[in-house]
């Protein structure tokens, strides 16, 4: 998954701070760096000083360079009109065209030959826009689109707002991203408040605000902080494309069930009502050539795990989560637990979407898992999954800085 890192030459960070974040981010697996060119508090000597160094770092790791293109942007690099080939030896590999182009500017851009890509800002974009884009003759196997982020507490999008955005732009093929902000590192200033995406975000893991937002259908999810910490910028490489991740507690040292938990699933297109079926668990049991003795038979609760055992005859290892609770039966093993603040994200498992699980080490006690998680709440509505229909009063959001 195409996920990235931001940068603010002149802002926060040193230029020695940020060449370290660009080298451990690559390390990592991250592939994007974003990046701003017109923040009014960046001390605007230092961005021209320092912009080439590190644009020259990250292309030196092959990552892709976005950059923020508008009017201000070319006064700061002293450019009358844009030039694609002056980014190009700047080292950008994408611009993304704030405000200030017309769609028939935006589709001439798209069309050029630096193999610069065009990236449109999402959070505002509209299907009349489009529609312009598209009488223009607008390449859209260049384009691609980015939320905002929101820097004061407040003003970040809503989930359903952000899902409707998202579904004119996957019906053309574009793939969207979004941002999610660091918790436990340097925030970006002058707000120091978060530069997240979606309100919902501001005080929000970004490990856990990043697998949300894959849930929704975002493609690319981008640390947007000056400086995160490298606990973060390792969970953000880890992400899997188009999957719903679920943090779980493992409630057995068995080492069948810790496997069996280590592979992406499918959850059956025949869905059931009480629980997410994994399609292929019994297929790996198989493969594996594995016997799953009967342990742990507990009350199934809302956001259980559970691998029927030996006992259910042909049904051994099939792997369920549970969507609503259900008593304890001999045939069926409880292994694992959602935890509690993934318990929405089951709702995003619609049927045939792929899910996996990161797991936490510690073993709970019995007393536990008999608790487990007894919350009946509901799951995301189905208007807030992928690509749904959202009836929402359409508002138009000013560009972050």
């Amino acid at each position: 998954m195409n996920n990235g890192i931001a940068i603010y030459p002149g802002l926060d960070n040193t230029v020695e701070e940020n060449l370290k974040l660009i080298d451990f981010a690559a390390a990592a697996g991250i592939t994007r760096v974003f990046t701003s060119m017109h923040i009014p508090e960046s001390d605007h000597r230092a961005l021209k000083n320092d912009i080439g160094t590190l644009l020259s770092a990250a292309r030196a790791h092959a990552m892709e360079v976005i950059s923020d293109v508008s009017p201000q942007t070319l006064d700061v690099l002293g450019l009358k009109t844009f030039t694609p080939s002056k980014f190009r030896m700047l080292g950008i590999t994408t611009v993304r065209m704030d405000y200030g182009f017309s769609p028939a500017e935006i589709a001439r851009i798209s069309h050029n030959n630096q193999n610069i890509r065009v990236q449109l800002n999402a959070s505002t974009l509209t299907p009349k826009l489009l529609r312009e884009l598209a009488d223009a003759k607008a390449d859209f196997s260049r384009i691609d689109a980015m939320h905002n982020f929101y820097p004061r507490v407040g003003t970040g999008l809503s989930e359903s707002l952000l899902v409707k955005r998202n579904a004119p732009l996957h019906q053309l093929g574009i793939r969207v991203g979004a941002f999610v902000t660091t918790q436990d590192g340097r925030r970006r200033s002058p707000y120091g408040e978060g530069l997240p995406t979606l309100e919902a975000h501001r005080k929000m893991n970004p490990s856990h605000a990043a697998r949300h937002l894959v849930a929704l259908g975002i493609d690319s999810v981008i640390l947007a902080d000056s400086l995160p910490t490298d606990a973060e910028i390792e969970a953000l490489g880890a992400l899997l494309d188009n999957c719903v991740t679920l943090e779980a507690e493992l409630l057995t040292d068995e080492p069948a069930v810790r496997k069996l938990l280590s592979h992406t699933f499918t959850s059956r297109v025949d869905a059931a009502r009480d629980a997410v079926r994994a399609q292929e668990s019994r297929i790996f049991i198989a493969q594996a050539h594995t016997t799953i003795a009967p342990a742990q038979a507990a009350e199934r609760t809302r956001g259980t795990i559970t691998i029927d055992n030996k006992t259910a005859g042909r049904y051994m290892g099939e792997l369920d989560i549970m969507k609503r609770s259900l008593p304890a039966d001999p045939r069926v093993n409880v292994c694992a637990r959602i935890v509690p603040e993934d318990l929405p994200l089951l709702g995003c498992i619609t049927p045939g979407r792929k899910f996996s699980f990161v797991l936490r080490s510690a073993i709970a006690s019995k007393h536990d898992i008999i608790e487990g998680n007894d919350s009946e709440s509901e799951d995301i509505p189905k208007a807030n999954a992928p690509g749904a229909d959202e009836s929402t009063k359409e508002t138009r959001e000013e560009p972050a800085s």
